[in-house]
C-alpha cells in the first residue's frame, strides 16, 4: 500500500534532476547552441574566418554576386553536415565563382549558410590545395636561383685556388727578400732606440744652439730665456754629479760635461753682473723705484757668486747715496714737483714742524727704501706696524739689505744733524725744547726698531736726543734757579700761590702733558716714573724750596698762620698739577707728606685758638700748670664762681656763627681742606670739653653739685650734645664715657661711682691732652 503523500511532497523539488533531453534533432541542436559560449578567442577567430570565406559579393549594377567565400551561418558552432552531401559540380562553380569574385548573391535567405554547412570541408581543402599550389610555385623559382648561386660558388672556388697557388709560388721566390727583410727590421728599431737613448742623453747634458748662445751673446739680453738656459745648465751639473759618483769613478763624458756647464755658468754670471752693474747704474739715480721680475730674478742668480753681487751692489750704494741727498736737499729747499710740498726750510721759523718734516721726509725715505730692498731681494715683508719692532734674522738678505739702508741714509746724518742742532740751540721756550725732545726720542727709537740700533742714522737721532735732553736740562735748572730768585713782597696780604708759581706750575703741566701722550702703550708704570723723575725733581724741588723760603718771610712780619695758609695753599696747587698722572706718584706722596705736617700744625693752632675764644683755654692751662694735688675748686683761676662764668661763655661761643667754619680759614683755596682742618679742630675741643667735665666730677677736685654746675649752661655736661651741635660723628669709645657723664643729672651718687671706677681712663685721656 502506497504511503499517503505529504503536502510537500506534492510540490516539485528545485534540486530535481533537469527534464530527460527530447530526441528531436532539431532540440538538440537548439540545446546545443543556446550552451555554446562565444566569449572565448578561438571561438571567434572560427567565426570570423567563416565570414570572411563565404562572405556575400556586393551587388553589382546588372545583378548581384555572390562571393565564394560567403559567410556562413554557425547557429551552434558547427556548420550542418549535410552540406557534404552537395553535389560536385554546385561545389566546383561556387569555388569558380568565389575564385573570379563573381556571384548572383543570395537569392534565397539561408542559402549561403546553408551552401557553408554542405560545402564546408571541401572548401577548406580546396583552400589549402590551392595555398600548396602557391608554395610549390615559389619554391620552384628558389631553387632555380639556389642552382645559379651554386654555380657561382663553384667558379669562385676555381678562381681561389688559382690565387692561392700563385701566392704559394710567390711566397717560395720572396722568402730570402722576407728574411733580409726582417733583419733590417731589426737593425733599423735597434738603431731607432740607440738613436733615441742618444738624443735623451744629449737633450739631458748638453745645452742647444739657441741655449748656448743665450748664455754666450751679448745680443741676447737677461730674460726668461737667458735664464731657462742658464737653469738647464745648473741642472745639467747636478745631474751629472749623480752620474759621476758611481762605483767606476767620474768618466770622460762627464768630465767633459762638467767643464762645459762651468764654462757656460762663469759666462752667465759674468753677464748678470754686467747687466745689474749697468742698471743699477741708471734705476739708483731715481727717487721712487721699482723692481720688476727679471731683475729680482738676476740678484737671486748672482747670489752664489758673493763677490760680484757685492761690487754690484757697491754701485747701487753710491748711486742711491747721491740720488738720496740731492732729493733731501731739494727737499729742504725746492720742495716737489712743481712746488707742492713746499720746501721744508720755509718752515724754519716754527721749529716743531721744521724738526718734524725732516725727521718725516728721512723715516718715510727709509720705509721707501726697505719696500725696494725687499723687492730687490724677494725677502717678503713681515706685515709689522708703523713704529713696532722689527725681528731682524740672520739671513744673507738681511745682512745685506741693512748694509745698504744704513750706506744709503748714511750720508744724510750731516745736514740732517746740523740743522737739528740749530734748531735746539736757537730754543729759549723749555715746553718747545722738551717737545723737540720727545720728537726726536720718539724718531730715535723708530729708526733703532727699522734700521737696527747700530745704523748711522739711529746713532745720530741718538746724540740729537741726548743732546736736546742736556739743553732742556739746562732750560728747567735755569727756570728753578729763576724761580728761586725771583722776590715776593712778604708784607703782601695775598695767601694764594704766586704768579712765579703759578706760570711755573703752567709750564709743568704743558711739559707733563707731552710726556703723557709720548708714552707707548707697552711702557710699565715703573719706567713711565723713572723716565720722568729727574725733570719732576728739577721742576717741582724749586717750586717746594721757593715756597718755604718765602713762608720764612711771611713769618717774619706776619703772623704764623699766614704762613701755614700761604704754604697749604701753594702746596696744594702743586699737588692738585700732579694729581691727574700716575707717574708722579712718588713726588705727591712727597707733597702729601709736607702738607701732612702742615695741617696738624695747622690744627694745632686753630684749636689754640677756639679753646681761648670758648673761655676754656684759660682754666685747662691753669689745671695742667697746677702743682701738687690741691683741689682745682680751690684754685682762683677755676673757683666755682669762675667755672659759672667761662661755661657761660662757652655757651654764648656755641651759639655764634663759628662753629660752622672759620673766618681765619677762608684764605684756604681748597675748601675741602678749611672744613678738615676746623673738624678736626672741633674734635679735640669735644675731648677737652669732655676732659673738663671729668675733672669737674671728680670727688678729689671738691666742686659741690658738679652736675648742677655742668648742667646750668649748654651743652649741660652732655658730649653727645657737643657732638651733634658740632656736626661730627661721634666716635663710639667716647659716646659711652658721655652717656655716662650725661645720666649724672639725674642721680648725681651714681655718676660719682662711675666716675671713681673711671679714674683711671681718665688720667689717660687728660695725660694725652697735655
Amino acid at each position: 500500500m502506497a504511503s499517503p503523500v505529504s503536502p510537500i511532497s506534492r510540490q516539485p523539488s528545485i534540486s530535481a534532476s533537469p527534464p530527460p533531453q527530447p530526441h528531436n534533432p532539431l532540440s538538440l541542436r537548439l540545446y546545443k547552441v543556446l550552451a555554446t559560449n562565444f566569449d572565448d578567442d578561438s571561438t571567434k577567430e572560427a567565426l570570423n574566418t567563416l565570414a570572411e570565406l563565404y562572405a556575400p559579393a556586393a551587388p553589382s549594377n546588372d545583378h548581384q554576386t555572390i562571393n565564394g567565400k560567403g559567410k556562413g551561418k554557425a547557429v551552434n558552432g558547427e556548420l550542418d553536415e549535410e552540406g557534404d552531401s552537395a553535389s560536385d559540380e554546385e561545389a566546383v562553380s561556387g569555388v569558380k565563382t568565389r575564385k573570379h569574385g563573381v556571384s548572383t548573391g543570395e537569392s534565397v535567405p539561408g542559402e549561403i549558410a546553408a551552401k557553408a554547412r554542405r560545402n564546408l570541408k571541401r572548401d577548406v581543402q580546396i583552400k589549402l590545395a590551392e595555398s600548396s599550389r602557391m608554395f610549390l610555385n615559389a619554391f620552384a623559382e628558389v631553387d632555380k636561383q639556389l642552382d645559379a648561386l651554386q654555380g657561382h660558388i663553384a667558379s669562385m672556388r676555381t678562381r681561389c685556388d688559382e690565387a692561392q697557388n700563385q701566392l704559394t709560388k710567390t711566397n717560395e721566390s720572396c722568402k730570402s727578400l722576407l728574411d733580409r727583410a726582417g733583419s733590417l727590421r731589426e737593425q733599423r728599431q735597434e738603431v731607432t732606440t740607440k738613436h733615441s737613448i742618444v738624443s735623451l742623453f744629449l737633450n739631458r747634458f748638453t745645452l742647444t744652439s739657441e741655449e748656448a748662445e743665450a748664455i754666450t751673446s751679448r745680443d741676447v739680453p737677461v730674460s726668461k730665456r737667458f735664464f731657462s738656459a742658464m737653469s738647464k745648465a745648473e741642472r745639467i751639473r747636478e745631474d751629472c754629479r749623480v752620474l759621476m759618483a758611481g762605483e767606476e769613478g767620474p768618466t770622460q763624458a762627464g768630465l767633459d760635461i762638467m767643464s762645459a756647464t762651468s764654462s757656460y755658468l762663469e759666462q752667465a754670471y759674468e753677464k748678470i753682473f754686467r747687466w745689474c752693474s749697468f742698471e743699477f747704474r741708471q734705476m739708483g739715480r731715481d727717487a721712487h723705484l721699482d723692481v720688476d721680475p727679471v731683475m729680482r730674478e738676476a740678484v737671486r742668480r748672482l747670489q752664489q757668486r758673493p763677490e760680484l753681487l757685492n761690487e754690484a751692489l757697491t754701485y747701487l750704494s753710491q748711486t742711491r747715496q747721491s740720488t738720496l741727498l740731492s732729493s733731501f736737499t731739494d727737499a729742504l729747499t725746492r720742495g716737489g714737483p712743481n712746488g707742492l710740498p713746499r720746501p721744508i726750510e720755509l718752515h724754519a721759523h716754527d721749529p716743531l714742524r721744521y724738526a718734524g718734516d725732516m725727521l718725516a721726509w728721512v723715516h718715510q725715505t727709509i720705509a721707501a727704501e726697505r719696500e725696494f730692498l725687499e723687492g730687490l731681494f724677494g725677502v717678503r715683508g713681515d706685515g709689522r706696524m708703523v713704529g713696532s719692532v722689527r725681528t731682524f734674522t740672520n739671513s744673507v738678505e738681511e745682512e745685506w739689505m741693512s748694509e745698504l739702508m744704513d750706506a744709503a741714509v748714511g750720508k744724510l746724518c750731516t745736514p740732517l744733524k746740523v740743522r737739528i742742532q740749530q734748531t735746539v740751540r736757537s730754543q729759549e721756550s723749555s715746553i718747545t725744547l722738551y717737545k723737540l725732545l720727545n720728537l726726536l726720542h720718539f724718531y730715535s727709537l723708530t729708526m733703532q726698531r727699522t734700521i737696527g740700533a747700530d745704523a748711522a742714522l739711529s746713532k745720530t737721532l741718538l746724540e740729537m736726543t741726548e743732546m736736546s735732553y742736556h739743553f732742556f736740562s739746562e732750560a728747567i735748572g735755569a727756570q728753578g734757579r729763576t724761580l728761586l730768585r725771583t722776590p715776593l713782597d712778604p708784607n703782601d696780604r695775598e695767601l694764594s700761590p704766586p704768579f712765579s708759581i703759578l706760570d711755573h706750575v703752567q709750564i709743568l703741566r704743558e711739559i707733563i702733558t707731552v710726556y703723557q701722550s709720548s708714552v707707548a702703550e707697552d711702557d710699565t708704570l715703573e719706567s713711565q716714573i723713572s723716565g720722568f723723575s729727574e725733570i719732576l725733581d728739577k721742576m717741582v724741588d724749586p717750586a717746594i724750596e721757593m715756597t718755604l723760603l718765602a713762608s720764612e718771610e711771611k713769618h717774619r712780619v706776619r703772623p704764623s698762620w699766614d704762613r701755614a695758609i700761604f704754604i697749604l695753599n701753594t702746596l696744594t696747587y702743586l699737588q692738585n698739577a700732579l694729581e691727574p698722572y700716575p707717574f708722579t706718584v712718588e713726588k705727591r706722596d712727597i707733597l702729601q707728606g709736607l702738607l701732612e705736617a702742615r695741617i696738624m700744625e695747622l690744627i694745632e693752632d686753630h684749636y689754640n685758638t677756639i679753646i681761648m675764644d670758648t673761655g676754656l683755654g684759660e682754666i685747662i692751662e691753669a689745671w695742667k700748670a697746677r702743682e701738687g694735688n690741691e683741689p682745682l675748686s680751690r684754685l682762683p683761676t677755676s673757683s666755682p664762681a669762675r667755672l659759672q662764668n667761662v661755661l657761660h661763655k662757652f655757651s654764648l661761643w656755641l651759639g655764634g656763627h663759628t662753629i660752622d667754619h672759620s673766618p681765619r680759614l677762608a684764605q684756604l683755596t681748597v675748601q675741602s681742606l678749611s672744613t678738615h682742618i676746623h673738624q678736626k679742630a672741633l674734635e679735640r675741643l669735644v675731648k677737652t670739653y669732655k676732659w673738663f667735665c671729668e675733672e669737674v666730677k671728680r670727688p678729689e677736685n671738691r666742686y659741690e653739685a658738679a652736675a648742677t654746675l655742668l648742667g646750668s649752661e649748654r651743652p649741660f655736661g652732655q658730649v653727645h650734645l657737643l657732638y651733634q651741635i658740632f656736626g661730627i660723628e661721634e666716635v663710639e669709645s667716647e659716646s659711652e664715657g658721655e652717656d655716662e657723664g650725661g645720666d649724672e643729672d639725674d642721680e648725681d651718687q651714681d655718676n660719682e661711682d662711675q666716675g671713681e671706677d673711671g679714674e683711671e681712663e681718665e688720667d689717660e685721656e687728660g695725660s694725652d691732652l697735655r
